[in-house]
């Protein structure tokens, strides 16, 4: 029962994150329009838009930010693999333990950050410094939902390993008779 559990949420897990991944991803070819307008407008047209450079760096934020979670569940971030690669499957989990729990402290601090950030925005009504003025506090909750994605795989990655290191198993790799 409790492995069903666990197979459930880790489960969930990389499916929300998966889906916030690829949907984070469809912002790619909008931002590349957006840069492509400014510069159409801005050479051919000779009148610049006021507001293509701060949604394309938005846009560019969210982007990088909100696959964070996905490129982790792909295993895409960089490893010191000369080390990594040269020790038993234990030792990277351990490994990968320490890395996981130093990710969720970082993330933790950001997230809380984030959270006193997008409180200020909206007390304040913060606004980008620039002549479109766009207000802050949607990056602030794109932070909050990226770290909190982040987080939630890095937690999901932190079960398995430890699953891995109790039984010798991997926890979702190979299905039990039942189908679990």
């Amino acid at each position: 029962m409790t492995i069903t559990a666990l197979k459930w949420i880790c489960r969930g897990i990389d499916l929300v994150v998966m889906l916030m991944g690829k949907a984070a991803s469809y912002l790619m070819p909008m931002l590349a329009f957006v840069v492509a307008y400014e510069v159409f407008s801005r050479y051919v047209l000779n009148s610049p838009t006021i507001w293509a450079f701060d949604l394309s760096l938005f846009m560019f934020g969210y982007v990088a930010a909100l696959g964070g979670a996905y490129a982790q569940q792909k295993k895409a971030h960089i490893n010191v693999d000369i080390l990594y690669f040269n020790v038993s499957q234990k030792t990277r989990r351990v490994f990968d333990l320490i890395s996981y729990a130093l990710g969720i402290f970082f993330l933790w601090i950001v997230l809380d950050m984030s959270i006193g950030k997008l409180l200020e925005a909206i007390e304040f009504d913060y606004r980008r410094e620039s002549e479109w003025a766009p207000p802050m506090y949607h990056f602030w909750i794109m932070s909050i939902i990226a770290c909190g994605l982040f987080i939630a795989q890095l937690g999901r990655d932190m079960l398995v390993a430890i699953y891995y290191l109790f039984t010798g198993k991997d926890l979702l790799a190979q299905e039990d008779s039942d189908g679990n």
